[in-house]
């Protein structure tokens, strides 16, 4: 077998000179690699070829530019409509991993970007795993996003690798690690530069160095003291996930706690699992985050630099983002003293992501004060976030169309007023573009890119490629009142408020939503978007009703703005929301709230504001954390109605 063979359609193999085999996954016709059905069955015959001719090592590797391997090939999940088609899919990537762990020959997995789900299962099957340093380089689990389990080993071996306790926090959030983290905790044996790898990867497999072995409270949490790790991490699971909404991480928990992380001694947990609802409904939402993502293909403009009106807290945080994800952005505002807290607030909240003093360092240096709006004039994508003033925003715009490059983005970040009333002054109207964020701007996945009558087509490919650029999510939207998320917000809100003039406790009206599945009730929304902004929306918010809700205009009298004063329909003396107890919500309490919700929603897409049902179910969910096993609000509806 020494020299080429490629017969196989998606990997590549070949032997060294020194006998070494290298394995290079090079998915067919895809730009990302992933574990299919077809994949895995062309493993198990490159296995059974190594069988009757042992290399003196494997080494597996990316043959793809965008990383190691994403994981399995979510198409196919689409496809498991019998409990035999679900646990075959488990049973195939199960005994195929199981067998690569034992092979008598070395292995490793040289990941160099991403290493997710099957990917990072397939990792840990072998010896040695090595990382490349490099910012684009993750390793998870994120199953239980999509509403399943991680079934070919990995609730097996990552416990056994770095600690049940670290293994059941990465499985249960989906969270992944950088390369250097996953140096430190055990899960890679080295983290190299790329220059280095493939020799590195080559010294690593042939030298024969045991792997590190866990200490001993490590081993014994894995062994003897589950059941304490299991009680914990279920009570950590309840905070923010029921089980009747999001079975899988309580899958977990039991598969490992009870069955060693094999899952196929679980069949009908299995089948309950894939086949449920939930998972239907999560995978959907994976494919709707695709289709938002694919609008920042549109265009193959890459923004370098970035000018930011507004150092307030929206401008500021929008500018922090994007000098965290590598753009040079310069800050602009009435004077230092106007700046300063937006930078303040941005180191902070790199302190908490960034451990490496010199990149904290750089990311600040990109962050550059501007009072003077020099950095316009040489900005890729120039962005307005000033006050919700229609005048002052017109002349601000008016101004910065007079110095910026032609082909420079300008966009607002207006989240009520009209494009077409903004842009009407500028010497090409149609260049305006909205480009909204929500707060706060670090958490909140989705940026709505709006379009005018009449708007340059090319300037929202170009927006919608900077929002992909700075890892967001790009939602197209017309200009109307609110776009898409706002303007289904405010119906949901006022309902929630009309509850509460009827006599019901805003807990009551919180917990009765919590219950449903949002991740925050909308009368505390109402508090974290403030009770100046609810009745500044006047009747936009009301749906045409001029009266605001009795509750809302009390406290606004009073001064009771929300969470920024300290005070709103809850006291955030401490910082969070203190709530009384919860009393017990009428039958059919959050049907009600819901409601007008999905009504808006619905009115949007048949008038054209968005495009399509599941487009507007994307928004929903992504702007404003619409509970995602639903599959978002009109698919919620849909399931409802029968």
């Amino acid at each position: 077998m020494n020299g080429n063979d490629n017969s196989d359609r998606n990997w590549l193999f070949e032997v060294d000179a020194d006998g070494l085999a290298w394995a290079t996954l090079d998915k067919a016709g895809e730009s990302t690699n992933s574990l299919s059905s077809a994949v895995m069955d062309e493993l198990a015959l490159l296995l059974d070829r190594l069988d009757s001719s042992p290399p003196r090592g494997l080494i597996f590797r990316s043959g793809k530019a965008a990383g190691f391997i994403a994981g399995a090939d979510i198409q196919e999940f689409t496809q498991l409509d019998t409990p035999a088609k679900g646990i075959a899919l488990v049973e195939r990537g199960w005994q195929l991993f199981n067998r690569l762990a034992t092979v008598g020959y070395p292995t490793l997995a040289l990941v160099r970007g991403h290493c997710l789900g099957g990917g990072l299962e397939l990792a840990l099957a072998c010896r040695y795993l090595l990382v490349v340093d490099e910012p684009a380089t993750r390793l998870g689990l994120p199953e239980v996003m999509l509403g399943i389990v991680p079934g070919w080993g990995g609730m097996l071996r990552l416990p056994e690798r770095i600690g049940p306790q670290a293994a059941l926090d990465m499985m249960l959030t989906g969270k992944s690690l950088d390369a250097r983290r996953a140096k430190r905790l055990g899960l890679a044996d080295e983290c190299v530069p790329a220059r280095v790898m493939e020799n590195a990867a080559a010294l690593l497999v042939l030298s024969d160095q045991p792997r590190r072995r866990p200490p001993l409270l490590q081993r014994l949490l894995n062994g003897p003291l589950r059941p304490l790790v299991a009680r914990g991490a279920r009570k950590q699971v309840g905070k923010r996930a029921r089980i009747e909404h999001y079975p899988a991480p309580y899958a977990i928990i039991d598969i490992w706690e009870k069955h060693h992380g094999n899952a196929l001694a679980a069949p009908q947990l299995i089948d309950s699992i894939v086949r449920s609802p939930t998972a239907r409904n999560l995978v959907r939402v994976f494919f709707l985050q695709e289709r938002l993502k694919g609008f920042g293909k549109a265009s193959a403009h890459q923004a370098r630099r970035v000018h930011v009106v507004g150092a307030g807290v929206m401008g500021g945080d929008i500018a922090a983002w994007c000098a965290l994800r590598g753009l040079t952005v310069t800050l602009e505002d009435q004077g230092m003293e106007r700046i300063a807290p937006a930078l303040q607030r941005a180191y902070a909240a790199y302190a908490k992501r960034i451990r490496d003093p010199h990149e904290l360092r750089n990311a600040m240096d990109r962050l550059i004060p501007d009072p003077e709006g020099h950095g316009a004039r040489s900005a890729d994508v120039v962005i307005e976030a000033i006050f919700e003033n229609l005048d002052a925003k017109r002349a601000l715009l008016e101004r910065l169309d007079a110095v910026i490059r032609p082909d420079a983005v300008l966009a607002t970040n207006t989240s009520s007023l009209r494009i077409e009333d903004l842009s009407s002054g500028l010497s090409q109207p149609g260049r305006l573009i909205g480009i909204h964020f929500f707060n706060p701007v670090a958490r909140m996945p989705l940026v709505e890119v709006v379009a005018a009558a009449g708007a340059d087509g090319e300037m929202l490919a170009r927006g919608s490629a900077f929002v992909r650029q700075i890892d967001r999510l790009p939602l197209p939207v017309r200009s109307a009142p609110g776009f898409l998320v706002n303007a289904v917000l405010g119906p949901y809100m006022l309902e929630a408020m009309r509850a509460v003039d009827e006599g019901l406790a805003p807990e009551t009206v919180d917990e009765a939503m919590l219950a449903f599945g949002m991740p925050m009730g909308p009368i505390e929304l109402v508090d974290m978007v403030g009770l100046d902004v609810a009745m500044a929306a006047g009747k936009s918010l009301a749906g045409g009703a001029a009266e605001a809700p009795r509750c809302l205009r009390e406290r606004f009298d009073a001064g009771q703005l929300g969470k920024k004063t300290g005070r709103g329909f809850y006291d955030y003396a401490q910082g969070k929301a203190a709530k009384g107890a919860a009393g017990t919500a009428p039958a059919g309490l959050a049907e009600r709230l819901v409601a007008p919700l999905i009504a808006r929603t619905q009115t949007l897409v048949s008038d054209g504001i968005v495009a399509d049902a599941d487009l507007a179910d994307a928004g929903v969910i992504f702007g404003t954390g619409f509970a995602p096993f639903t599959g978002g609000p009109l698919n919620y509806w849909k399931s409802a109605k029968g």
